[in-house]
Parts: structure tokens; C-alpha cells; sequence
């Protein structure tokens, strides 16, 4: 066990295990690591333990026991580490101790500073299923005539695509560095780069002057970012999307990508989907491929693996949700995808989130919202989010009883327009409750 300096290990309860076939042995007093979250979070937090806590005590009688261990990352982390510290080390030596936990919103600076930590934990876990569950809760507002129709899982990759986080600020000598080396070695490319020489940047200067715009430096600014996509991170993400749809008895697997502009990366992306599907779960074409399907006598018999073009993904999952089941897809597709179904069935303020290593076992599962720091400390939003994300967890660990029976109360107590102010705004005859009201009702409903 690692020597913690400020992480507080229960006295009570065990680790959770994995053996060499990647089975989690979960023992009835796990020990959980979990992160509150910055702004709205330790609000959220408050409210989903008291839920998970009463649901497990309800539903077990007492035999199972969760015992949470906190650990910190964010805006906390630095009162309790010092400057400078929002990843402690002491946060991911927890993590891949104990295996599985969850964590609350973090605070991620845009276009300069520290890195996400979400993201960080990701990669540093090497996390490579970003997994997203979308479906509709009866009574949730929806923009949507039929949300009811939204029922998906997005299997996102986590860990290449522009999310590997190689990129280089324009005006760098890093950026120059490689926009030199590919007007080198790669000469044809380069000309494809519109504004990579001063001269094409002054010409465009000029034409503006010629048009009234006033003088001024015109160099070269060219931020440069990388987008690596391979077989390996390809064949492992969606291999654990066709297992998950063999074992919840799914319809489909639909590719997504690019790959009619991104020919190497996302197009690389699609025709590894379907060697896997073909190779590892003896698929066969059909009409002559690429699309295939597993055929009778083999597990997962009858589902489709497809593909489709990422921009008119975000329109059919609009017009034809029906037609769409599980997903893979590469990282940046997958953030946008789910945030847009999202949209249909509530918004992002309850839809869950699980990174995920099924070789490994660490899993960090997580609200997929952000920290709306102007509504921290008010116990007013609403905690669906890291909620369901509990379910997640609670499935994963298979403790499903305890996890069917939020969803159920959760969906009764929703149906009952007992809610917070978000969906209260938009419900007609609703009750407004504050956070922990809210989990307190659900937990009753259990």
C-alpha cells in the first residue's frame, strides 16, 4: 500500500482486485476513492453520497458498505498540497491502488495554464474507454418531440486523436520547427499550409491594404497540432464496444469518422473497426462489405457493424435516432456527439460519464458537466450527472440491484415533477427542490 501523506485511508473495508482473465473481484466493503469537484461540486457531492449510501444500505440490508476515500485534485488540491499542486501524486497513486472511483466537475483553464485534469487523469490512467451512456428519462424536458427514441452508448477513444495533446503555439520555434521540416521533407504538403511563409502571409497583407486596411507586420503564425490515430488505440476501443454489445444484447455498432477527408487517421479508424469485427468476432460482409455482421452460431449473432460520416452523424441522431445503438468513434467525434445527444434527452446536467481500462481495471467515473462556479455553495443544481455516473460505477462493480433501483427511483421521482431549478424552469406544475432535497426524494423512492 502506498504511504499517503493527506489521503485519510478507511480503517474499514478492502481494495478491489483484478485477476489475470480482467475479472473484478469486488469485495462487500470496497474502498472508493472519490474527488468532490471544484465550484458546484462538493453541493453535488454531498447529495449523490447520501443517495449511494442509503441505496446500497437499502438494497443490501446492510451486508455491503461503500467506504468513500477522498482524494484531491483542483481548486481543493491546492489548499490542501500547496501552489501549484491540482494533481497531487498522491490523487493518482489512489486511483490506481483502489482501481475504480468517481469524481465531481474540475475546473479547466482555457488556452493557457495548467492542462485539463480531466484530461490528465485519462491519460496519465491510461483510460482509453471514454464510455456515455445517453437515454431519456420520462418526464425530463426535452427540445425534442420523441427523446424517448434516444437510447445510445457512445464509446469515445480517450487517449489519441488531438486529445494526445501535441500541438505547439503559433510564432513558437517548436511550431517553426515542424512547419521546417515539412516544407523540407514534404515540400508538396507544405503547400497546402495556406499562410507557412512570410511571403504568402505578406501578400495577403497587401491585398487587405489594397483595400483600405492599414499597415502592419504580417509573419508567420501557424499553430501546429498532431493527430495521432493507430491500430492498437483503434482495435482495443472498438473491440470493448463489440464486446459490450454482445454482452447487453445490442443491435449495432456504427463506426464514426471523417475518414472521407482524414483518409490516414479517421479513414484508418473505420477500416481497422471492421478487421477487428471481422477478425476477432468472425464477422462477414454483407453485399460486399465494408458493412458486416456477425453471423449465426457465434456470440453477439446478428449485429451490424457500420460506419457513417461524423457531420451527417450529428444530423441523423437528430432525424433517426432509432437507427443508432452503440457508437465508436475517435476522441474529438465522440465529444461532440455526446454532448449533442445530450441535448436531447435533458442536457449535460444529467448525463453520466466512465473512463475506463478494461485490461487494467481502473475505471474514474465522473459528472460530464462543468463546475458553474456562480451557483457553488447555493445546494440549488441538480446532481443527475454524477448520479448516474454512480450507477455506472455501481454496474461496473456489479452491484446492478442498487444500480437498477436509482435509475428506477430516480426516473419515479423525476415523473412526479419533484425536481431542481433547471428542469423546474421548464416543466410545467413542477416543484422546485434543492439539490439535497432531491436525493433525499430519490432515496425515499427506493
Amino acid at each position: 500500500m502506498a504511504d499517503y501523506k493527506h489521503v485519510k485511508v478507511p480503517k474499514e473495508g478492502e481494495k478491489i482486485r483484478i485477476d489475470d482473465h480482467m475479472k473484478l473481484h469486488v469485495p462487500d466493503r470496497p474502498i472508493l476513492p472519490f474527488i468532490e469537484g471544484d465550484g458546484t461540486g462538493p453541493d453535488i457531492w454531498k447529495a449523490s453520497q447520501h443517495l449511494f449510501d442509503e441505496t446500497v444500505r437499502k438494497v443490501y440490508g446492510g451486508k455491503r458498505k461503500i467506504e468513500w476515500m477522498e482524494v484531491y485534485a483542483g481548486e481543493k488540491s491546492l489548499s490542501v498540497y500547496g501552489p501549484g499542486e491540482w494533481l497531487p501524486d498522491e490523487t493518482l497513486d489512489a486511483f490506481k491502488e483502489y482501481l475504480v472511483g468517481i469524481k465531481g466537475p474540475l475546473t479547466t483553464p482555457v488556452g493557457k495554464g495548467i492542462r485539463s485534469l480531466n484530461v490528465a487523469l485519462r491519460q496519465i490512467l491510461d483510460l482509453y474507454v471514454c464510455l456515455r451512456p445517453v437515454r431519456w428519462f420520462t418526464g425530463v424536458p426535452s427540445p425534442v418531440k420523441n427523446p424517448s427514441k434516444v437510447d445510445m452508448v457512445i464509446f469515445r477513444e480517450n487517449t489519441e486523436d488531438i486529445y494526445a495533446g501535441i500541438e505547439y503555439a503559433a510564432g513558437s520555434p517548436e511550431a517553426q520547427k515542424i512547419l521546417d521540416f515539412i516544407a523540407k521533407e514534404f515540400p508538396k504538403d507544405f503547400s497546402k499550409i495556406r499562410f507557412g511563409t512570410e511571403k504568402a502571409s505578406q501578400e495577403w497583407q497587401k491585398k487587405l491594404e489594397s483595400i483600405g486596411m492599414s499597415a502592419r507586420p504580417a509573419p508567420v503564425q501557424v499553430g501546429v497540432g498532431i493527430k495521432p490515430i493507430s491500430y492498437l488505440g483503434s482495435e482495443r476501443l472498438v473491440h470493448s464496444a463489440l464486446s459490450y454489445c454482445i454482452q447487453h444484447k445490442r443491435k449495432s455498432l456504427t463506426l464514426v469518422h471523417k475518414g472521407n477527408i482524414m483518409k490516414y487517421t479517421e479513414g484508418s479508424f473505420r477500416d481497422w473497426g471492421f478487421q477487428v469485427a471481422k477478425e476477432m468476432f468472425g464477422a462477414v460482409e454483407i453485399d460486399g462489405g465494408p458493412w458486416c455482421q456477425i453471423p449465426a452460431g457465434k456470440p453477439g449473432a446478428g449485429i451490424v457493424i457500420k460506419d457513417s460520416i461524423a457531420d451527417i452523424t450529428l444530423q441523423q441522431v437528430l432525424t433517426r435516432p432509432e437507427e443508432f445503438d452503440v457508437i465508436a468513434t475517435p476522441n474529438l467525434n465522440g465529444d461532440y456527439l455526446s454532448d449533442a445527444l445530450a441535448a436531447q434527452v435533458g442536457g449535460i446536467g444529467i448525463a453520466p460519464g466512465g473512463n475506463i481500462n478494461y485490461l487494467t481495471g481502473h475505471a474514474i467515473f465522473e459528472a460530464t458537466h462543468g463546475t458553474a462556479p456562480k451557483y457553488a455553495n447555493q445546494d440549488k443544481v441538480n446532481p443527475g450527472s454524477v448520479v448516474l455516473s454512480g450507477v455506472m460505477m455501481l454496474n461496473h462493480l456489479g452491484w446492478n440491484e442498487a444500480a437498477d433501483a436509482i435509475e428506477r427511483a430516480l426516473e419515479k421521482t423525476i415523473g412526479a415533477k419533484t425536481v431542481t431549478y433547471d428542469f423546474a424552469r421548464l416543466m410545467e406544475g413542477a416543484k422546485e427542490v434543492k439539490c439535497f432535497e432531491f436525493a433525499k426524494l430519490v432515496a425515499g423512492a427506493i
